[in-house]
């Protein structure tokens, strides 16, 4: 009842921002339509969609840090807000009134065990506030050298204010999925999972120092990207000591032009390494805004507030590779096979009817400027054709399209004419080329063998365990189940002969895979 109550609550502060304007009454269910009918009586008259935008950013930030999360995920899918209002939350700016300076050095004393002039040697107010946490500018000595830092705080009590929020968006969402077969198609519960996952992450700043500390190792030879050096002598649950960046936002776009940095290029250097990162390493930044990003003296692409970041596994890897390279070679077949030798979309669809709806998307993005292209269309189109072939919702997938999403709004801001497809295509080709070429064949047959090796190196152990099981089997029989001495022979037997084809599967596998290397080698 009370997560009911709260529900309703914050729902008529959403219709009160005129949010149920963005809803196409014709394209919702029918129990569903007639609920946005009856709330839409409650909303204000005459307002235009930048003001629904505006309105519904404001309301959003009024309900509280877990809103403006819930509202930046939603963003990330409009198939389930509808393409207009996920266009108004993307433009939802993570920027929230701050908390006291001296409840942040409270918060620092309690976590260091230190009073804070003891380790800084300055101390600002907030210079940056957001949903989770703020950030101060300070200065410390190291090594005889003062030196400048940025110290993140945890909000107070936000934990506890975030479970709260949680259980409301759980009660909305088994709401949404008992209301019709769609709503159960899209997941969001999934999706609450997801946000609840990224968040508790984030509430925990020594993750985020680690995921600092494994980016700067993935990327140790890239002249083009950096991330700041953490203080983990200084770093806690609750404070987060780094480096202080010296650069220019990338929001701040008169900036970039009065330095004379090449948009162009900036934009092409935050698309390539986002998509070396998820390619390459399978661990990216999944919250790549402006005003996590700058660019600093050198010409080089800053990433900060890496609280929010992304994994994907070899298969998805695979995935997101091939169906890029896909649409840059217009090979729509191919991308349609994919998704249904991965499982994505059902076999009981053809391929051949899955292609025709991809080019349906693809060839529309073909040979136009960038500035020509609507993505709110795009976007329509491709969730309109995976309702379609009962494609459903991979919650493993959510933050790396959010993240694609949000990177190519950074590119296309910096240079109106930008093309993803050129910028993605030597990314993409080298990953295709390096891992389903000769070289990654041999490298995946190198893997079955050590596999298989550590089979045969088990063998013995597993041969133990079976006569083990045999002569207990027989023992049992002896006093329980009744087995005379010619079934124990026989279930010995079988034993016997299951090791020896087994031993000989294992060889013939080893020899093919021998074969296929070689043969790999040779094409």
């Amino acid at each position: 009842m009370l997560n009911l109550i709260r529900l309703t609550q914050a729902g008529f502060h959403i219709v009160r921002a005129g949010a149920l304007g963005f809803v196409d009454v014709d394209e919702v269910p029918p129990v569903a339509a007639r609920f946005v009918r009856f709330a839409r009586l409650f909303e204000p008259r005459g307002l235009s969609d930048t003001e629904r935008g505006r309105r519904l950013s404001a309301r959003l930030h009024r309900l509280g840090p877990s809103y403006v999360k819930l509202g930046q995920f939603l963003a990330t899918r409009p198939d389930i807000v509808g393409n207009d209002a996920a266009e108004a939350l993307s433009g939802l700016k993570d920027e929230m009134p701050p908390f006291p300076t001296e409840e942040a050095k409270a918060i620092i004393e309690i976590n260091l065990g230190r009073k804070v002039e003891e380790i800084f040697t300055s101390f600002s107010e907030p210079v940056a506030a957001a949903s989770i946490a703020q950030v101060h500018h300070a200065t410390r000595f190291v090594d005889g050298e003062e030196r400048e830092v940025a110290v993140k705080v945890l909000r107070p009590h936000v934990r506890g204010g975030f479970q709260r929020d949680l259980e409301t968006f759980y009660a909305g969402a088994r709401f949404l999925e008992r209301l019709s077969a769609e709503g159960k198609r899209l997941k969001p519960v999934a999706v609450v999972q997801s946000l609840e996952r990224t968040v508790l992450l984030e509430m925990d700043l020594r993750l985020e120092a680690a995921a600092y500390s494994e980016l700067s190792e993935n990327i140790i030879g890239e002249t083009e990207f950096r991330v700041p050096a953490v203080d983990w002598a200084h770093t806690g649950r609750d404070v987060l000591t780094m480096e202080w960046i010296d650069g220019i936002k990338l929001r701040n776009t008169a900036g970039i032009i009065e330095a004379g940095i090449d948009r162009q290029n900036l934009a092409r250097i935050v698309v390539q390494s986002f998509l070396r990162h998820a390619l390459r390493d399978g661990f990216f930044h999944a919250d790549m805004h402006e005003g996590n990003l700058f660019v600093d003296r050198e010409g080089r692409l800053v990433a900060v507030d890496l609280g929010i970041m992304g994994r994907i596994g070899p298969k998805e890897r695979r995935f997101l590779a091939e169906v890029l390279y896909g649409f840059i070679k217009r090979d729509y077949l191919k991308i349609a096979k994919l998704h249904i030798e991965i499982g994505y979309v059902p076999p009981i669809h053809s391929a051949e009817d899955f292609a025709q709806a991809l080019r349906a998307i693809g060839e529309p993005i073909h040979g136009q400027r960038a500035s020509e292209i609507s993505m709110a269309r795009l976007l329509g189109l491709l969730f309109e054709v995976t309702a379609l072939f009962n494609m459903q919702t991979r919650p493993e997938l959510i933050l790396l399209q959010k993240t694609m999403v949000v990177v190519e709004g950074v590119a296309r801001r910096l240079d109106p004419d930008f093309d993803m497809w050129a910028a993605a295509d030597p990314v993409v080709t080298e990953w295709i080329s390096r891992h389903l070429g000769p070289v990654g064949r041999l490298e995946e047959a190198a893997d079955s063998l050590r596999e298989i090796g550590k089979f045969v190196e088990h063998l013995p152990d597993t041969l133990t365990r079976v006569e083990s099981a045999v002569d207990r089997l027989a023992a049992f029989s002896a006093g329980g189940i009744k087995l005379d001495d010619q079934t124990v022979d026989r279930l010995a037997d079988a034993g016997t002969k299951e090791l020896f084809w087994t031993r000989w599967a294992v060889r013939l596998g080893g020899l093919a895979l021998v074969v296929m290397a070689a043969a790999s080698l040779w094409r």
